[in-house]
């Protein structure tokens, strides 16, 4: 088991950039791939980014491909999303997630309590 923080949300104007936070604690952090994910109001949890244990592979969903990195430091225990020309359609709550498989897996095992994020135009 392990527990998952996010931080770092807040409003900010489109083209602006934003850096998300999530703290793990409760087991190794190195154990697991971790991935970011986010839901607008009245939409579906759509996958943003993930990346392997080694932090050596990445991967992301097209929209955000060029503008989002998805990062980790195991000595910290954090994941990180570094969110840059932000657009408006990027608003949403966003959440961090842990998997004891593959970064390109389908399913997370646990997940955050979310971070609201919001982009005005």
């Amino acid at each position: 088991q392990v527990q998952l923080v996010e931080s770092g949300g807040g409003l900010v104007q489109a083209g602006d950039s934003l850096r998300l936070s999530c703290a793990a604690s409760g087991r190794t952090f190195s154990n697991f791939a971790m991935g970011w994910f986010r839901q607008a109001p009245g939409e579906k949890r759509e996958f943003v980014a993930a990346i392997s244990r080694s932090g050596i592979n990445t991967n992301y969903r097209d929209s955000v491909k060029g503008r989002f990195i998805i990062s980790r430091d195991n000595a910290k225990n954090t994941v990180y999303l570094q969110m840059s020309s932000l657009k408006p359609e990027d608003t949403a709550v966003y959440f961090c997630a842990a998997t004891y498989r593959s970064s390109l897996s389908t399913t997370f095992d646990f997940w955050g309590q979310g971070t609201q994020v919001t982009v005005s135009s």
